[in-house]
């Protein structure tokens, strides 16, 4: 079994990898946010762009951040906080520190993600607002 990079103990193929195969099976912004750090670490960015908020998705970016993700090697994923998001919501947030080793040092991206539903499905929009 090939443990899922997202840390919930699952196995890819019965966690994030449903993600991955198909977007609409995503219940919960924590689940999207989940299998966007896991296609982070499987550089995978055709997720990351598809799974991104039409009017925030940053697709010149995409070579640049695939680059980026293959770099680093990524260490574990730490859901600090969530608000809202679940399946009958239509916006969340999610707090989270996600650790990975660059360069001979330990560096974390903390963030507080915002979600939003679009066409049913829900998509990363960007940086919440405190």
């Amino acid at each position: 079994m090939i443990k899922c990079p997202c840390g919930s103990n699952q196995a890819y193929s019965h966690c994030c990898e449903i993600a991955h195969q198909q977007l609409s099976a995503v219940e919960t912004a924590e689940q999207l946010m989940r299998s966007r750090y896991t296609a982070f670490t499987l550089a995978d960015g055709d997720y990351l762009m598809k799974s991104h908020h039409s009017s925030t998705r940053p697709v010149k970016e995409k070579k640049a951040i695939e680059k980026w993700a293959k770099s680093v090697n990524w260490i574990r994923l730490e859901i600090i906080n969530r608000s809202k998001g679940k399946a009958t919501d239509t916006e969340g947030t999610v707090t989270f520190n996600a650790y990975y080793f660059d360069q001979g040092a330990v560096e974390v991206i903390h963030e507080k993600s915002a979600f939003v539903k679009e066409e049913g499905n829900w998509m990363y929009l960007g940086l919440a607002e405190n």
